[in-house]
Order: C-alpha cells, then structure tokens, then sequence
C-alpha cells in the first residue's frame, strides 16, 4: 500500500541570521581571519615567480601544518553531512572509515612520502610517467583525475553542502554556493598551495572546537553515552485512522563495529578488508593527500604531520557518528522519518531526513553565538575540501598536460595558468550547480558517500492508508 500522510504539521526548522547577530559576527570573524591568513601567506610564505614556490608552498611547510591541511582537506561537508547521517540511520559502524584512516595515513609518511620526495615530483601522474616510462599514462591519469573531480569530489562537496545551507539557514543554493566558491577561488589563487594550507590550519582548529562543544551539549543532552544506549534508535508511531504503525526503523547492531558477513551495509570482511584497499589508493596517491607531504621541509616533517593527522582522524567517530546518533535519539520524527510524504515534507526528500541530523543539533542545542561557530565549521568543511580539490586541479593540469603542449613556457607562464585553471574549476562548479539541484533527493550522494542516506528498507514502512 502507498503510505499516508494525515494532518502532517511538522514544521522546517526556522532560522535567521540576520535575526541572531551574535551568529552572523562569528561569521564575518571566520571569512574576515580565513581572507587574512590567505592574503598573508601569500605575501610572506610563497615565491609565486617559481612553480615550485607555487605548487609545493616552496617545499618548506612544517609537520604541523601538514597533519592539520591533512585532516582539513579530508573532512568536508559531506563528513558532517554523510557520517552524521548514516550514524542516525544504521550507528557506528561507518565511522570505520575513518579509524582505518589512522593506520594508513602512515604508510604515507613512512613508505609513500620518501619515495615521492626523493623523486621531486609534482604530482601522482608525474610519478607514474617516470616510473613506467609512458607520457601517454601521465596525461592519461591527469585528464582522468580532472574529470572525475568535477563529477564525484566536487558534487559531493556542493550538494552537502547546499543540505547545510537549506536546512540550517534557509539559503538557496545559487548565492550561498557561489559566494563560497568565489572566496574559495580568490585565496586559492592569490597564494597558492600555502594559502590553502594555513587557512586549513584555521579551519581544522575552527572544526575540532566547534565540533567538541556540539558534541559535548548533545550529549549533556542525552543523558551521555549510557543515555544514549537506553534511548536509542528514537522510533516514533504514527497515527493513522485505522491504528498506528512504527517507522523509522534501525539496525538492531546500531552499537556494533563489526556485523555479520550478511550484513547489508557493513558486512565485517569489507571493512577488513575493501576499505583498507581503497583507503591506500586515496590517502597514499591521490593528488589532493600527497600535494600536501610533497610540500614538507623534508621526510621527517612528512611523517610527523601524517602522524599528527592519524591522530586526528579518531575524533570523527566522537564528534560526527555519534552525534548523528544522538540526533535521531532527541529528533526521531524529523531525523528518523520512515514515511515518504513525511519525509518530503520535512526535508524535501522522500528516500529519507538522516542528512538533516548534524543541523538539526546545530539549530537545537546550540546557543546563539556558538550557533555561529558551528555554522564557520561547515562552511570550513566545504572551502577546505574544495580549496584543496582546486589547487590540485591547477598543479595537475599545469605540469602534466600544458607542460607536455608548452615545454619551453617560463615558471611565471606556468602559475599563470595554474591561475586560470582555478577560475575554470570555479566556473564549472556553478555551471554544475542546476545539475546538483536535479538530482537532489536522488542516487548521486548516496552512490558517491557509501550509505549517507537511509537505506531502500525505508519504503517499505507503510502505513495503512485512510478510507
């Protein structure tokens, strides 16, 4: 039967900035110090006459700001979207994602990082054509690596981030998204590779703090981890003329890291065995993880920030999953939705609200001026990732491909165009930005951000329908 929606009420989350000035001068604080440590940086960090000045911050970055532009390009919007979501739909088995990530970020530092330092590269497509000798695999991997940017990293950071916008602030799509990338852009380009690693160091130390004290209020909130436990999953019944059913329906094992082989979602072979697999490939050569210990003072440095780095990635567990959880415990009609027409009417999305579950804690929990914080925290979320996402785009397109089509082009012609790169990567995430608002509610985010939504059991709560 389809299911019903009788007298649904429930109202979206109502919030005005403009109304909470506290809020919006945290926020003006945050671009003002971001647009700051961009412009210094730029001044007193980098040589932009040299592409290695450019590119690689002049191979002179230290361990800390390493580990911290480490963590910073890893946790985008999509993180405190994704991992909160899926921790209020299934609990904490997705934050094994990111626990592996403490082990293998240190094969970067002690195996990768060496060996690609001693070879003075640029970039992984640089490496792989010296290592086996092809020009063709080097551009081939660079276009490739380009393309999908645009297709997968950058869409999941913009649709996260435009579920933040709506429901948190109530802000289209168009002037939010485009004022970010705009400012994302200008300190990408005037400094380079160092400007967007300080600036991640400002927006890790903005997202581990805000963070914490969300964490710190949810879970005051919710009787702490015991009160959780005994709260937990948060299942509402709905009200119906001919009886009541219960929706919103979880996992039994919502508490457990490793489930059973059958399990749907995370079945304990794959996170043994698949995630380490992929978590190499991307911590240990993606463009995006490796830029960063290319630009360190040297090997030590290198293995003191994946170090650091590895130590940080044991908070999203702390500070992302389990808040979600927490939120669909305090929120279940709104975070927990098992109705399609409810859902709908919630959250613009009838697959299901877990997206909403990091702002619906921001919107509640929070007092105004700490709400602001945690707003800065998203939005470092999304301009950290993205920064980085450019800046690798400009330096791979730069050495792999106009390289290989202008040899003999000077260093100066060759940041130039690394300028420009950055302003095309800008323009086409807008032009994508109608495609992002097509496909929402759609397969995009769940197929690219491993079970960020309720799963497909969702349609099957039905409720009987009214006569």
């Amino acid at each position: 039967m389809e299911s019903s929606c009788h007298n649904v009420t429930i109202e979206r989350n109502s919030y005005n900035l403009f109304k909470r000035p506290w809020d919006g001068i945290v926020l003006a604080v945050y671009f003002i110090g971001l647009i700051g440590i961009g412009i210094w940086t730029s001044r007193r960090k980098t040589n932009h006459g040299s592409t290695e000045g450019y590119f690689l911050a002049g191979r002179s970055v230290p361990w800390w700001a390493i580990g911290t532009s480490l963590f910073a390009s890893n946790i985008g919007s999509e993180h405190f979207i994704g991992l909160a979501g899926t921790g209020a739909a299934s609990g904490v088995a997705v934050s094994a994602y990111e626990l592996h990530a403490v082990w293998i970020v240190l094969l970067l530092g002690w195996l990768f990082a060496p060996i690609y330092l001693k070879s003075g590269v640029y970039t992984m497509p640089q490496f792989l054509g010296r290592r086996f000798q092809s020009p063709r695999l080097r551009a081939f991997v660079s276009v490739y690596t380009l393309i999908s940017y645009i297709l997968t990293k950058v869409s999941v950071d913009l649709y996260a981030g435009d579920v933040f916008m709506k429901e948190a602030l109530g802000w289209d799509i168009y002037p939010s998204t485009i004022t970010l990338l705009v400012i994302t852009g200008i300190y990408t380009i005037t400094g380079g590779l160092a400007a967007v690693i300080y600036t991640e160091v400002l927006q890790s130390v903005i997202m581990v703090a805000g963070s914490f004290v969300l964490m710190v209020l949810s879970f005051n909130k919710v009787g702490g981890l015991s009160g959780l436990r005994e709260k937990w999953p948060g299942n509402y019944t709905y009200s119906v003329p001919n009886g009541t059913c219960d929706v919103g329906a979880v996992p039994d094992n919502a508490f457990h890291m490793f489930r059973s082989p059958s399990d749907e979602k995370f079945p304990w072979p794959a996170v043994v065995i698949a995630i380490p697999s992929t978590g190499i490939f991307y911590w240990c050569s993606s463009q995006v993880m490796v830029q960063r210990v290319l630009g360190a003072k040297n090997a030590f440095h290198a293995k003191l920030g994946t170090i650091l780095c590895g130590l940080l990635k044991i908070l999203p567990l702390f500070l992302i999953v389990l808040p979600g959880m927490i939120a669909r415990t305090l929120y279940p009609r709104r975070v927990g939705c098992g109705i399609a027409c409810e859902c709908e009417e919630i959250c613009d999305n009838s697959d299901g609200c877990s997206n909403i579950a990091y702002p619906e804690l921001v919107l509640n929990v929070l007092p105004t001026g700490l709400t602001g914080l945690l707003l800065a925290v998203m939005m470092a979320a999304l301009m950290s990732s993205l920064a980085s996402t450019f800046n690798s785009a400009g330096t791979m397109f730069t050495i792999d491909v106009w390289n290989a089509l202008r040899p003999h082009s000077s260093q100066r012609q060759q940041v130039v165009v690394g300028y420009v790169v950055v302003v095309v990567m800008v323009v086409i995430s807008v032009a994508w930005l109608p495609v992002l608002e097509a496909l929402q509610g759609d397969q995009l985010f769940l197929y690219l951000q491993v079970q960020c939504r309720q799963s497909a059991a969702m349609h099957s709560h039905h409720c009987p329908q009214s006569t």
